[in-house]
């Protein structure tokens, strides 16, 4: 039961029984041996799953990566060229759909890349601001702590800026015209 992160025996019966009827070869006439359940179970006790969601997840996981690794074998025997586009065709997606799983089990856990940009900041007098990355600790790590200090940005009143409405000057000749 801990193998797919429930205490429910009925659960994890589903999907034990879900797994083996699609990670596992066997036949009602020839039914699966115990090595080859205990290696799927290994491989979905190997994803830690912590709740039933997780559970079948790993459940997913594990089957998908066998189906693909079944396709990759039959592609290494194929014959022709249609056998061969078929199963590598249908290990690809199997391939890729494993990689989404394993991203979606990390995004379920919260380990998925977070990014935030920021565009805009206004700084208003009397106000701080904090240029770096900030810890829950309340630390400050910044990419500028061994940068020297440029010297401080100051605005005089009744002092103005030149615009592009209002030019200073003469206009200076460009090579493009």
């Amino acid at each position: 039961m801990a193998t797919f992160g429930t205490v429910d025996l009925g659960f994890a019966d589903l999907m034990l029984s879900g797994l083996v009827n699609a990670a596992v070869d066997g036949s009602p006439s020839n039914p699966p041996s115990v090595h080859a359940i205990n290696r799927v179970l290994a491989a979905v006790t190997g994803i830690g799953a912590h709740d039933e969601v997780e559970g079948m997840l790993a459940t997913q996981m594990v089957a998908t990566h066998f189906a693909a690794i079944t396709l990759l074998r039959r592609l290494k025997g194929a014959e022709n060229i249609p056998q061969q586009a078929s199963a590598g065709s249908l290990a690809v997606k199997l391939l890729r759909t494993y990689t989404m799983q394993v991203e979606a089990l990390q995004r379920y856990r919260g380990k998925g890349q977070q990014r935030v940009i920021v565009e805009h900041v206004h700084v208003h007098s009397g106000a701080q601001a904090i240029v770096g990355a900030v810890t829950q600790g309340g630390g400050v790590q910044s990419k500028l702590e061994d940068q020297p200090v440029a010297p401080a940005i100051t605005h005089a009143p009744g002092q103005t800026l030149p615009s592009e409405i209002e030019t200073v000057g003469e206009a200076v000749p460009s090579s493009g015209g």
